[in-house]
């Protein structure tokens, strides 16, 4: 009798400390662990997220067409990667965040060639501290390592950026994408001639930047303060605006006016840029189309009319007057296939011929009387 009690209050006390794990532990314990648990972050959306939110572009696409485009910060489209041109309240400018992860090395960055293509092979790198000295940049040198304020990044004076942009269509998902390969911050700084200078600075590769581009928010409203979008959703929706001023093509000849200079007012450059937007967007019309050989529209036959009379001339008039209807979509399938239309098949009909009554016999019973 006395070792069953003794069981029985063994195994209450196990269930009661299998039931109660935290009660087990030591108070000291448990307190430090709550204070780890409150001091960690909690996921907010777009600003903790490590990945990229644009799918990769596959290798084999069927269709792809590079162009290279020159995004203008002072527009309003573009002003969200602009301001705040000095960091302040935890926000930044994209080229404040950019510049930081070329110095810590998170991304690398690739030196900007006489071409003005990419190159983003190994031997084309170029380190953060000739970035530095090659733009004139102060930093100071503190144990051993480079630091620079971020009043010094020149944030103010990169009022534009270079975008590779690839208009490409997967087969793989039958969808239609647009998205950006390679960026380049170009720095506008006033010459010996008291003009201003384009210095493009150095490409970048999307791919690699697009996962810290995640944990930047961009404030992209003026009506809504508290509305905000992380750069990585702002390329891969496509909310830039820019020119084209080059595209790959087999001779890789820049998009020029006539006298070898970048205008913008210029009528033979706009209308090139334009003749490689309706490209672009003649493709993606023709994907969803359908067929690419639209239906011959036959040519209807001329219908006899009574000529107007004297009396009433307004007729011929309106008859002038009257738009030409063109033939229907279902009426072009029609025509294609050879069928003739529902309309045709019923004018084509024989004239119903009368009933013949039943004489009585039991050969001339109708189909209802044989039902019954």
């Amino acid at each position: 009798m006395k070792t069953s009690l003794v069981y029985t209050a063994l195994l209450v006390v196990f269930v009661a400390a299998s039931l109660q794990p935290a009660a087990a532990q030591p108070a000291r314990r448990r307190t430090q662990q709550t204070q780890q648990a409150a001091q960690q972050p909690r996921p907010g959306g777009a600003t903790y997220r490590e990945f990229p939110a644009a799918q990769q572009m596959p290798a084999d696409a069927d269709w792809r067409r590079d162009v290279y485009r020159e995004l203008d910060l002072m527009k309003d489209e573009n002003a969200p990667l602009y301001y705040p041109v000095v960091p302040a309240n935890g926000r930044s400018s994209l080229f404040t965040f950019l510049f930081k992860l070329v110095l810590r090395g998170q991304v690398k960055a690739y030196r900007y060639n006489m071409q003005g293509t990419e190159d983003f092979s190994q031997n084309n790198t170029v380190r953060a501290l000739d970035i530095m000295k090659q733009f004139e940049i102060p930093y100071d040198t503190a144990g051993g390592r480079m630091r620079i304020n971020d009043v010094d990044i020149p944030s103010e004076e990169v009022t534009s950026y270079f975008v590779k942009e690839s208009t490409y269509f997967d087969q793989h998902t039958a969808t239609f994408h647009s998205r950006v390969v390679a960026l380049c911050p170009v720095l506008h700084r006033g010459d010996d001639f008291g003009g201003t200078a384009k210095r493009p600075m150095f490409w970048i590769k999307y791919d690699e930047a697009a996962p810290y581009f995640g944990k930047l928010m961009l404030l992209y409203s003026n009506l809504n303060n508290a509305a905000q979008m992380s750069a990585d959703d702002y390329f891969t929706q496509n909310l830039y605006k820019g020119d084209i001023y080059m595209a790959t093509n087999l001779q890789d000849r820049l998009l020029v006016s006539s006298d070898d200079e970048f205008l913008e007012s210029d009528s033979t450059l706009q209308a090139a840029r334009n003749v490689i937007e309706q490209q672009l967007v003649d493709f993606e019309q023709h994907v969803w189309r359908g067929d690419s050989v639209a239906a011959p529209v036959e040519e209807q036959p001329a219908v006899a009319t009574t000529p107007p009379t004297e009396a009433n001339p307004a007729d011929a008039e309106a008859a002038a007057a009257k738009p030409t209807v063109a033939p229907s979509r279902r009426q072009t399938a029609t025509r294609r296939t050879g069928n003739t239309t529902r309309r045709q098949r019923t004018s084509a009909k024989q004239p119903k011929q009368p009933k013949q009554r039943s004489s009585g016999t039991g050969a001339g019973y109708s189909v209802r009387r044989q039902r019954h």
